[in-house]
């Protein structure tokens, strides 16, 4: 009679909070064997992190690919009974609705001004205390 094979051993628990939501929000394709078992080992022992990380997945899906149309139904889904963390986010997303939708579906994007006005707050933060207002403008136009 041959010997069974033992069941491999569980993977070990997650060390962190941080290191399960690294596994929840980023993509599977970034990875590796071993947080992919670590992560669905994870996901078949609690079912409302199972819920969250099927949740969390459709909205990024949404958010790469500008799926505007998909929004209402990802909300309505979203605020069914399951994790608080994204049925709040879904209220707060349906409370700005117009600009998040809005946001989806254009291909407008405010990066470049966010950009420009992270800049010049840093460098008025540089210069606080330290020069007049003349020479602000001569920091933040030349570049």
């Amino acid at each position: 009679m041959a010997p069974d094979n033992p069941p491999p051993p569980p993977p070990p628990p997650p060390s962190s909070i941080r290191q399960v939501t690294g596994w929840l929000t980023r993509h599977r394709a970034g990875l590796t064997a071993d947080e992919e078992v670590q992560r669905k080992a994870l996901l078949a022992h609690c079912h409302e992190l199972d819920t969250a990380a099927g949740r969390v997945t459709s909205f990024a899906e949404m958010l790469t690919r500008l799926e505007g149309e998909r929004l209402t139904d990802w909300i309505t889904e979203a605020m069914t009974p399951g994790p608080p963390g994204i049925s709040t986010l879904a209220a707060g997303l349906n409370s700005d609705y117009d600009a998040v939708h809005a946001a989806l579906t254009t291909a407008w994007n405010s990066g470049p001004l966010e950009g420009t006005v992270n800049r010049t707050k840093m460098l008025k933060r540089q210069m606080s205390g330290r020069a007049g207002f003349a020479l602000l403008p001569r920091r933040v136009l030349p570049a």
